[in-house]
């Protein structure tokens, strides 16, 4: 079904549409104070903190998906080997509890501390706490743990917090879209702002499209794991042919099914909003089929899974020499800054 006239997607990606030349208004108001907030953490105006630690943040400048937890994950994992001790911070959007901040582990319930925190603690097996009060958090982390580095899943517009190191995660496909600000395009700041991150890694799948002096993600599932025994796994090979219910609660489901159909896979799609807390009954098919769903979803759904229910894990891969390129810049740094 295509998405209505007033669809986001539509306003913000599709050139020239009407709506969004008429939202440029408050589009222009929206930079205007995204501007002065920035100023005014640059300049010391409002406080911030500064860690006592390296912080690296990964980042969006658009709204929706650009693949930071899979960036986290893999900047996590890269450090360990590089004999870092890291720790990771996250707002824990769609997060219940009612107490803030918050340790997470592979075991913690999704409902209260939200889905992508659950699944990178699983991933990672490092110190992770939640909170939408971003410094408080980091104080809570380090004394908890003994971390020497820190990354910050998201955040890149959260001031409040000093960083290091700033990397900006890009869809390769939407990229900025039309280059506009809320409400009239997809962008958090101004397009200014990508000249003064560090680094920004473009998230692609077969499409060559990070242009000159960004870095380039190749985005790859990897194997089938089933819900009800993690360590039962088969290749992505094996439901090539047959047909699958797909399942996605993310930003962007069609990326999720194009990987799938690239696999030779026959799909009935399942859209869900982005962070959406699953019910047996929304996945209850009355049908013999598998079901294909991203590792996000995968962590809300365990308590009722069955033999049908299997998750597909997002990887991304990078040159060899991007983290030692990271970790340069880490060491001969910028004065830490707001942004």
């Amino acid at each position: 079904m295509p998405e209505p006239f007033w669809h986001p997607n539509r306003i913000w990606y599709q050139a020239k549409h009407p709506l969004s030349v008429l939202l440029l208004p408050l589009s222009w108001l929206f930079c205007t104070l995204v501007k002065l907030r920035r100023f005014l953490y640059q300049k010391a105006y409002l406080r911030s903190h500064q860690a006592a630690v390296p912080i690296i943040v990964v980042g969006n400048l658009t709204v929706g998906g650009g693949g930071k937890t899979p960036m986290v994950v893999w900047l996590t994992q890269q450090l360990q080997k590089q004999g870092y001790t890291p720790g990771i911070i996250s707002r824990g959007y769609g997060g219940q509890s009612q107490t803030w901040p918050q340790t997470v582990s592979a075991s913690s319930d999704p409902h209260l501390v939200g889905d992508e925190p659950v699944l990178m603690a699983q991933r990672t097996n490092c110190p992770l706490v939640v909170g939408p009060n971003r410094p408080v958090a980091v104080s809570y982390l380090l004394a908890s743990y003994p971390c020497d580095i820190l990354i910050s899943d998201d955040g890149l517009q959260h001031y409040p917090l000093r960083r290091d190191i700033e990397i900006l995660m890009l869809n390769g496909h939407r990229r900025y879209g039309n280059q506009r600000c809320l409400p009239a395009g997809p962008l958090r700041e101004p397009m200014q702002r990508t000249s003064q991150v560090d680094f920004i890694v473009v998230g692609e799948t077969n499409n060559k499209t990070a242009h000159a002096g960004e870095w380039s993600a190749q985005r790859l599932l990897g194997d089938a794991h089933a819900l009800l025994n993690g360590q039962k796994t088969c290749q992505l090979s094996d439901f090539s042919g047959k047909t699958v219910h797909a399942v996605a609660g993310i930003a962007q489901p069609q990326d999720f099914f194009t990987c799938l159909s690239a696999a030779g896979i026959q799909l009935i799609t399942h859209a869900f909003p982005d962070h959406y807390q699953y019910q047996k009954a929304d996945l209850d098919f009355a049908d013999d089929f598998p079901i294909l769903m991203t590792e996000k979803d995968a962590v809300k759904c365990q308590t009722f899974a069955s033999a049908a229910f299997w998750f597909v894990p997002l990887e991304i891969r990078l040159p060899d020499h991007f983290i030692k390129t990271v970790l340069a810049s880490l060491h001969n740094p910028r004065n830490s800054r707001h942004g």
